[in-house]
């Protein structure tokens, strides 16, 4: 496959920079949420709530900021991937790139492909620490757990191990989204309906898939840690 720098990185501002700020927004709210969440349900049940922090903590890092960061990406750029790539299709640019002797799925897939794995590994390494930094913030206001008592109650949990695992999770996701993306693209129908027929599944199987491939990833995580 030959890489298209220009076009790479375009793409990866387009994954990186014009998402950042919605998943930054969602994923806070995750991560205050299920502190609370946590926190409520914990001192019903054992009328205390002092491992809330680590327990937050390593589902923040296995789960929620990997997961939550795909399937905002998967709503926003899988369906633009695909409904671009239904859109050339249907104008015959698809047909103008073969006539010119370059294969389109190389030509259109490659970059975003690159991008979206990359760009993905960026948002979650991010998201998991603004997720972190909530849900310390929270911790002290309504738990009544300073900072150190968290970093503590965290160091006991989780491992570096963690982190890494959610940006392995990461890059199988980023990579999903504009395969599956550009694959309903490729086999949209001609006209309107096509192409939003193409986006609308393009999302729903995306999700489809990362929810499958999270639970496999996770179930051979929890055989290697």
């Amino acid at each position: 496959m030959k890489l298209r720098p220009k076009e790479t990185f375009q793409q990866l501002y387009f994954v990186t920079n014009e998402s950042f700020w919605i998943i930054v927004f969602c994923v806070s709210f995750a991560s205050v949420v299920t502190i609370l969440e946590s926190s409520f349900h914990m001192k019903m049940v054992i009328q205390n709530d002092s491992l809330v922090p680590g327990f937050a903590v390593l589902l923040i890092l296995r789960e929620l900021g990997a997961v939550v960061t795909a399937l905002l990406l998967t709503s926003r750029i899988g369906a633009g991937y695909a409904s671009e790539v239904a859109t050339m299709k249907i104008t015959e640019q698809i047909e103008a790139l073969k006539m010119l002797g370059i294969r389109p799925v190389e030509y259109l897939l490659g970059p975003r492909l690159i991008a979206s794995i990359l760009g993905t590994i960026l948002l979650v390494a991010m998201a998991n620490v603004i997720c972190i930094l909530c849900a310390m913030g929270v911790s002290e206001l309504y738990l009544g757990y300073p900072p150190a008592m968290f970093i503590g109650a965290m160091r006991r949990f989780v491992s570096f191990q963690d982190y890494v695992m959610a940006l392995v999770k990461a890059g199988f996701f980023g990579a999903v989204i504009p395969i599956v993306s550009c694959y309903f693209g490729f086999r949209s129908r001609s006209g309107a309906d096509g192409v939003g027929e193409a986006t609308t599944q393009s999302v729903v199987f995306s999700s489809i898939a990362i929810i499958v491939l999270d639970f496999i990833l996770s179930l051979t995580f929890s055989y290697i840690v």
